[in-house]
């Protein structure tokens, strides 16, 4: 009986979704409704909902969230993107499509104080965008270059969909981070890998360096040092520190925001943009500690009902092969993705896919960097596409058409589903640092 009860909320939570609903407001009418259904005692529902949502939020890994994206909100206002995008472009100026590579590594290393996708996505929108179609880049390699690298920011640590998907699953948030090192390295790779192909292939999509130095003035050129290698070392700080075992994730992102907040006054940036940081900080983090909170509700709903060894049954007893099953998830996955973001994918998938490829003899570790990569997919899929409506808002050109950033972007999609499938046939990729340092 608790199995159908769970299905039919299953069903509803859909519908509502459908309709427009809010994901969170969804979640918490289905859950209550279902754990009544279940018990049939209201008062029962409402004292079981109650103390699972209490006890969600008093867990300490909760205030890895927002120090996070505070740190990444301090970084991007302060100036330093802007700064490790130049050095980058000035390292890198001899190799084809040297701005689009330049743009990916800035990515890499500044994904790795943000944890937010979207973060990137606008900042490299404003700063490496204008640039590239400065030097004369096609249009939609550019758009791509920009939407494709940002996806990094979800897989390289801190990323908030490993810390959502570690509190879900209750998981080490430390050994998700580490186990996310060498697959965002691998996707970083093969973006550049794909960029040199395509410039070498095509030169006109990427003009090479024509020689131009811009000259700097002292204080200019401190400043950009001051800025780039900050977040280098914010890097080795926050990620340092947890391999090293000195941090917790919750102490690292503490003092990853006060590093932040060092070369944000040390870059003299204004009082203003301190607090709207914090504002903004505030506006990405609440919406998703409440999802947080009725995902715990819902999480609830699929242990009172039997959910997961009911659903596990249907697919296991259907006669489909591991493949099969997988395979099935990311379709699932990717379907989602053209419907809602990435972390109310987690919430709602992951309680019941988790458990199952555990049972299909997938390491819990490979598995996580897998699903986050496949929902990192999502983030590039029409019509949902978040990144991409991120970076349509971001750059200043009207002529910068969703259509066109679909477009360009979509070698990365492919590029990302590769990444994950690598991961599923090669475990080790995400299994083999975490077992060597933790």
């Amino acid at each position: 009986m608790g199995g159908d009860i769970v299905l039919l909320m299953l069903g509803l939570l859909v519908f509502l979704i459908v309709l427009g609903t809010h994901i969170g407001v969804a979640l918490a009418l289905c859950s209550g409704l279902g754990v009544f259904l279940i018990l049939g005692s209201f008062e029962a529902a409402v004292s079981v909902l109650g103390n699972t949502a209490y006890e969600a939020v008093r867990k300490d890994v909760f205030a890895v969230i927002p120090l996070f994206v505070l740190m990444g909100d301090l970084i991007s206002r302060s100036g330093a993107a802007s700064d490790l995008y130049r050095i980058c472009d000035r390292g890198l100026k001899r190799l084809p499509g040297r701005l689009a590579i330049a743009t990916i590594g800035g990515n890499t290393v500044f994904a790795a104080v943000t944890g937010v996708s979207i973060a990137s996505a606008a900042a490299f929108s404003r700063i490496a965008y204008p640039e590239m179609m400065r030097i004369g880049y096609k249009q939609t390699f550019a758009l791509g270059a920009v939407a494709g690298s940002a996806c990094l920011g979800m897989l390289i640590p801190p990323s908030v969909l490993l810390i959502v998907w570690a509190i879900l699953m209750e998981m080490s948030v430390g050994a998700l981070f580490i186990a996310g090192v060498i697959p965002g390295i691998l996707l970083a790779l093969l973006f550049i890998a794909y960029v040199m192909i395509a410039a070498i292939r095509q030169p006109e999509i990427a003009p090479a360096f024509s020689g131009e130095l811009v000259e700097m003035t002292p204080a200019e050129s401190r400043s950009e040092l001051i800025g780039g290698f900050g977040i280098i070392g914010l890097i080795v700080l926050v990620i340092g520190g947890i391999w090293t075992g000195f941090f917790t994730p919750t102490e690292a992102a503490g003092f990853g925001a006060i590093g932040a907040l060092l070369i944000g006054i040390i870059k003299r940036m204004s009082f203003k943009d301190f607090v709207e940081a914090i504002i903004q900080a505030g506006r990405t983090t609440a919406p998703i500690m409440f999802l947080l909170i009725t995902a715990s509700m819902y999480s609830r709903l699929l242990a009172i009902g039997g959910a997961v060894n009911f659903i596990q049954g249907l697919f296991l007893g259907a006669g489909l092969e591991p493949w099969a099953i997988i395979a099935l998830m990311m379709l699932v996955w990717l379907v989602l993705g053209m419907l809602i973001d990435s972390v109310s994918i987690i919430l709602l998938t992951v309680p019941i896919f988790a458990p199952m490829g555990v049972i299909l003899g997938v390491d819990p570790l490979a598995f996580a960097i897998f699903g986050i990569l496949v929902i990192e997919a999502g983030l590039l899929s029409p019509p949902f596409g978040l990144l991409v409506y991120t970076v349509r808002g971001s750059v200043p050109d009207e002529t910068a058409t969703l259509g066109k950033i679909f477009k360009g972007s979509f070698p990365y999609f492919l590029l990302i589903l590769v990444a994950a499938l690598l991961v599923l046939f090669f475990p080790f990729l995400s299994t083999w640092l975490p077992a060597a340092i933790m």
